[in-house]
């Protein structure tokens, strides 16, 4: 099923009804595009941060990670920017009162790309191609206004300016704040990285389409040190090894296109940037950013903190400010991104008019590895114990009710990769059943070897 024929609509149906993601509160209404994961997606979204770590961390002889807070010091996000150039074009309509963000108005029209553009150039392009309000068709807008996205909140009992914090917009400051402490402790040369996944917040003006965009979000962040003159070999490294791990996770090269920024898309300090584009239902959305940020960085909480973050080449004896490669990821985009790429309709037997949902997971992140089915009710005891032994080792579930057929169909639903009935047969030879998902061609295997036969399937 090729992803112009797949429709957010069903995606968001499919999560809803079959527990991958719920609206945020909705007994109560729900807040505007606030996204609970259930137990499916809670599975899901684990395993895909667990599948980042395994190659960028556990797998990688030059990374180590990081867990830093949420809450920072303020002039953390001084230093970096975030409080003085932290911002969206905002226009308002003046006919319907709604707030709408300048750059995607003219991308949504005619997909022109303004990247580099000005507040004047936006406004002008607007006006000349007469760009309706999307909520109500008027042409009538406000001036375009910077509207910080940063989440402003207190600390402590009292509420004035110099209680002011925020929670962070991005966990790479987390990061540069932490580079000396890293180095130092993990007595790590030059070049190396560290790695983090974490929540951040930005409020933005136009949130939507699904987990595509939202307010509360995780990000799986790589800033990677070099040594200056390196820099541009390590960003060609880096974008080979994020393109080749989306490939690992059975995302097909025709749905994925990577875009090298033009010079006057770079932002002042980067010497190259490269977004990672995925062919989402929507049409193509930047999925991850690989940038060169040079020492921008750490140069900035140099000057901000007084502290000397130069790295010393005990080899050389040279010191310098190293650069940085940053491959900055959402979970929620990947989410929906691997989601769109599994989904598929197989007409089984189109006379009868027999259509199959069924997610093709890569088997590492699916929620469930398998599924333990006996075959009549009778057998339950029975299969529990298989179902006792696989647990211990993988997310497996246990259904026992409907017919076989029916329960396939469940499982090949929510993306299980391995179905295994354990029928009247196997009190005798101690084998079961093992259907696959995406073939579903049947095997007969010892419970013996179902172990090594699923973590087989689990590599990547």
């Amino acid at each position: 099923m090729d992803n112009s024929e797949k429709t957010l609509e069903k995606l968001v149906t499919l999560s809803k009804g079959r527990g991958f993601v719920y609206p945020g509160s909705e007994i109560y209404g729900g807040l505007a595009n606030t996204w609970d994961y259930g137990p499916l997606g809670v599975e899901l979204k684990e395993n895909i941060k667990k599948a980042w770590r395994k190659k960028f961390i556990q797998e990688n002889k030059y990374n180590v990670g990081l867990d830093s807070a949420i809450l920072m010091n303020p002039q953390t996000w001084v230093a970096s920017g975030h409080l003085g150039g932290f911002s969206d074009p905002l226009m308002d309509c003046c006919a319907c009162k709604t707030r709408h963000r300048a750059d995607d108005l003219i991308e949504v029209f005619d997909g022109t790309n303004v990247a580099g553009w000005t507040n004047e150039q936006m406004s002008d392009y607007i006006k000349e191609k007469n760009i309706p309000c999307p909520n109500c068709g008027a042409h009538d807008f406000t001036d375009i206004r910077q509207f910080n996205l940063m989440f402003k909140t207190f600390q402590g009992v009292t509420e004035d300016s110099k209680d002011e914090i925020y929670l962070r917009p991005e966990t790479a400051q987390g990061i540069f704040v932490n580079f000396a402490n890293v180095q130092r402790t993990t007595r790590k040369k030059i070049p190396f990285g560290v790695a983090q996944v974490g929540k951040s917040f930005r409020n933005e003006i136009t949130p939507g389409k699904f987990i595509f965009r939202v307010r509360e979000f995780e990000q799986m962040e790589l800033e990677f040190f070099c040594k200056p003159g390196t820099d541009l070999e390590w960003f060609d490294y880096w974008r080979s090894f994020c393109r080749d791990w989306l490939y690992s996770l059975n995302m097909k090269p025709e749905n994925l296109r990577l875009r090298d920024h033009d010079p006057e898309e770079l932002c002042f300090y980067s010497k190259a940037t490269t977004d990672f584009e995925y062919r989402f239902p929507f049409g193509w959305g930047e999925l991850w950013g690989v940038a060169d940020r040079t020492d921008y960085d750490l140069t900035q909480h140099i000057k901000t903190s007084g502290k000397n973050l130069e790295y010393f080449d005990q080899t050389t004896g040279e010191k310098y400010v190293p650069y940085v490669i940053e491959p900055s990821l959402g979970v929620e985009r990947l989410f929906l991104a691997l989601l769109t790429e599994a989904y598929d309709e197989e007409v089984i037997d189109a006379e009868k008019n027999d259509t199959r949902v069924v997610l093709h997971f890569h088997p590492a992140i699916a929620p469930f590895k398998a599924a333990v089915l006996p075959l009549s009710k009778k057998l339950s005891d029975q299969a529990g114990e298989v179902f006792d032994t696989l647990s211990k080792k993988f997310n497996v579930d246990f259904d026992d009710a409907g017919s076989i057929g029916k329960r396939y169909r469940r499982q090949d639903e929510i993306g299980t990769p391995y179905c295994i009935t354990y029928d009247f047969d196997s009190v005798e030879d101690g084998c079961v059943t093992v259907r696959d998902r995406d073939t579903m061609e049947q095997v007969r295997l010892p419970i013996s070897e179902l172990t090594a036969f699923i973590e087989s399937k689990l590599e990547f």
